[in-house]
């Protein structure tokens, strides 16, 4: 139940913006921002250890993230979905057919960001227009999921402009944090703890990216501890 807002601005005027919240198993391991897959040169990500993939990851001009969403292969076993984030870092295209659980792939370039929706059947292509946009385990933008109608407004209006004297991520950071004023296991929280809805995922850390003409730049905090804010450091 990850949480990925994603700022497109209209052509040619300032760079793609991501924030990316991560939710996961905490006993579940998995490995920092890093270079993790020698035999993918370039990519650097946020990896799986158990099914060695990746939730999030990019390269010099490509970023993937993935988010769960609900239905997929009828299938004995499913395939593990962090592949499909290294495999749209690098561009190749979805295995056909698909065998693992439902999914929401963004991909994100310095011209705009495109979102593979599945849950069976055919997957849906979405390309984002310029705006704001917020998706988490639904459709982008869906208004009946309770912390994109809670908070996308307020990530609209808050400034990704980078100036000597803050972070372009500071004042979304600011709107993360007044998120956490909520418990966390409210479904218009985003740093979450989701046992209570039983899935055994908690908040474990955020991210976040700019994609321009001069390349990718990602960064990452872990949070102190499952599911509770603290003040992050990229």
């Amino acid at each position: 139940m990850c949480t990925v807002v994603i700022r497109v601005p209209e052509p040619g005027t300032g760079p793609v913006r991501v924030l990316a919240v991560r939710d996961e198993d905490p006993g579940r391991a998995w490995r920092p921002w890093g270079a993790w897959w020698p035999e993918r040169p370039g990519v650097r990500g946020v990896m799986d250890e158990l099914a060695g993939g990746a939730w999030l990851a990019a390269d010099h001009s490509t970023l993937a993230v993935l988010l769960n969403r609900a239905g997929g292969a009828d299938v004995p076993v499913p395939t593990s979905r962090g592949a499909l984030v290294l495999d749209a870092v690098d561009r190749r295209p979805l295995p056909d057919p698909l065998t693992t659980l439902g999914f929401n792939l963004v991909q994100v370039t310095a011209t705009g960001a495109t979102i593979v929706s599945w849950e069976g059947g055919s997957p849906r292509v979405v390309d984002l227009p310029p705006g704001t946009h917020m998706i988490a385990h639904d459709d982008v933008d869906d208004p009946n999921t309770p912390r994109i109608s809670t908070w996308r407004d307020a990530f609209a209006a808050a400034s990704t402009s980078a100036d000597t004297n803050v972070h372009w991520w500071d004042d979304w950071l600011t709107v993360l944090a007044r998120s956490t004023e909520l418990d966390p296991t409210d479904d218009r929280a985003i740093i979450r703890d989701n046992r209570p809805h039983g899935y055994p995922t908690q908040s474990l850390l955020v991210s976040v990216a700019s994609l321009s003409s001069d390349g990718v730049d990602v960064r990452m905090a872990a949070l102190d501890a499952p599911g509770r804010w603290d003040d992050l450091t990229f």
